[in-house]
């Protein structure tokens, strides 16, 4: 987006937000406690960027005086503080132009969702199943960390501290955006505790990232789509964990997805939770066909919504970590998988950001609706 392209939007935005703030000075609306809500949430969006926006106007107008005197002064002494002024003033405008291009980014309205997370064992046999439970224990370490709740919706063991399969619901504002480039399979290499040549073993886990849907957004009629199966919960090794058939399997019959839960010893909870898995199933069933449908949304580098690529590697004798599709490597094995986290994923998000600014262009519409929030 050229300068002037980008003053255009923001000086929009400075007179949707003069507006606003106008209307919240009416009786009409202090008398209604709706619109008022409604008003000052839209204020509170875009007072940020307007205020940045102000910000780079007084700076462009200091920046307009300081020039004039290091022209016209001919006191040497003045003019050298004309120069380190307008450098920094320059530095000001660069850095307030970047974050209000990246304000101006349509925002992914799943953002803010809560999200569900699917880990399974790949290749690699027990090794790929302790690989995954370590990646469960990863999540849910960077969860708390972020002050996220989490609920572990079930998992199947295998026995010696691996597992086959995890759903982890993590819960709060923004844990969408922070876990969304996590989807892909996770490559680990290393020595297993069972491997007596000291031979490196390569191992793989997949992880799939979905929004959590709602009742309202997802719509399914239980008697004519669902078989809804029950029996006895199950450990490792397919013994009973209690005597109540408790375990609840669902079946899509129209898409063909199974969800199965069993770790509440309550059946109508298993169901519940066994419902909120498949609707959110096929909310990212949903999505993935209108990204195909849309051919104004480009596959970026982070986003590839292709679970069978190879995003990450762990690899333990180098103790390094690299994201593929950045080129960004951490070495700190033991912390990633403790849930230090954030240097890759800030650098995945800066990653998208940049992608999407380089595509964005003059005529651009920037967000379709409400105010441009930072991501």
């Amino acid at each position: 987006m050229t300068t002037s392209g980008l003053d255009s939007k923001l000086a929009e935005l400075a007179r949707q937000y003069d507006d606003v703030a106008a209307q919240l000075t009416t009786p009409e609306v202090h008398a209604d406690p709706a619109q008022l809500r409604t008003l000052g949430r839209e204020m509170a969006r875009l007072e940020p960027v307007v205020e940045a926006f102000r910000e780079l106007n007084e700076v462009r107008d200091q920046l307009v005086g300081a020039r004039q005197m290091r022209d016209s002064e001919t006191d040497e002494e003045i003019r050298a503080m004309a120069r380190d002024e307008i450098d920094a003033l320059e530095a000001r405008e660069t850095a307030l132009v970047d974050d209000l291009r990246v304000s101006l980014l349509p925002r992914d309205p799943n953002d803010d969702r809560n999200v569900i997370v699917e880990i399974r064992a790949g290749a690699g046999g027990e090794e790929a199943a302790l690989f995954a439970s370590e990646l469960l224990r990863m999540y849910s370490r960077y969860a708390q960390e972020h002050k996220f709740g989490t609920d572990l919706m079930t998992v199947n063991e295998t026995g010696i501290g691996g597992i086959k399969e995890a759903i982890l619901e993590v819960v709060g504002d923004g844990a969408y955006s922070r876990l969304k480039f996590e989807g892909g399979v996770h490559r680990v290499q290393r020595v297993p505790s069972t491997e007596s040549s000291g031979r490196i073993h390569t191992s793989t886990a997949t992880v799939i990232v979905m929004p959590e849907a709602d009742e309202v957004e997802i719509q399914i009629d239980e008697e004519r789509d669902l078989r809804i199966d029950v029996k006895r919960s199950s450990g490792p090794g397919g013994q009973s964990v209690n005597t109540t058939d408790s375990a609840v399997r669902i079946t899509h019959i129209p898409s063909g997805l199974v969800v199965e839960i069993q770790d509440e010893k309550s059946q109508h909870k298993n169901k519940a939770k066994a419902m909120s898995v498949l609707r959110s199933r096929l909310y990212d069933l949903e999505l993935a066909k209108q990204r195909e449908r849309d051919s104004a949304t480009r596959r970026t580098m982070v986003q590839a919504g292709d679970r069978s690529e190879k995003i990450r590697t762990y690899n333990f004798p180098d103790n390094r970590v690299t994201d593929h599709r950045i080129g960004t490597t951490i070495h700190n094995v033991p912390g990633v998988l403790e849930g230090q986290l954030d240097p890759l994923i800030d650098a995945l998000v800066m990653a998208d950001q940049a992608d999407r600014l380089s595509h964005l262009t003059e005529t651009d519409d920037g967000p379709a609706s409400g105010a441009p929030v930072k991501p």
